[in-house]
């Protein structure tokens, strides 16, 4: 597998936990899955930076920020059966791959960290 990128993302809890006041926010940012797993965390300040910053770090790794109509609840993060968080995209954001960066197959492997003030997420993408 070749690296096709990377991304990292940092961010003050705080921000995040002002901004989660505001359902407009929440709306815009996070899938609705994201909204309905948020349901059982006590935490929700840190489970929505984690994820503010997963989606920033994506979007690095891809090279193109948030340009060609990508918005944030196009990419959703969710943890496997083990606990694992995994992005999934939408069929916008994997054609937009296929389109823009010739990406037909590809693994994106994400890792998530979170201490009191802040959350980090790093990204890679890897060519199959």
């Amino acid at each position: 597998m070749k690296i096709i990128g990377n991304g990292v993302d940092i961010i003050e809890n705080r921000r995040i936990k002002n901004s989660i006041k505001n359902k407009r926010f929440i709306n815009r940012i996070y899938s609705n899955s994201e909204i309905n797993d948020s349901k059982k965390i006590n935490n929700k300040t840190n489970f929505f930076a984690k994820r503010f910053a997963a989606k920033e770090a994506f979007v690095k790794s891809i090279g193109t920020g948030f340009k060609y109509g990508i918005n944030f609840n196009d990419i959703t993060v969710k943890n496997n059966k083990s606990g694992k968080p995994v992005l999934i995209l939408n069929r916008k954001l994997k054609n937009l791959l296929k389109q823009r960066l010739n990406l037909k197959k590809f693994k994106i492997n994400l890792s998530l960290a979170d201490e009191n003030k802040y959350s980090i997420a790093f990204v890679i993408i890897n060519k199959i």
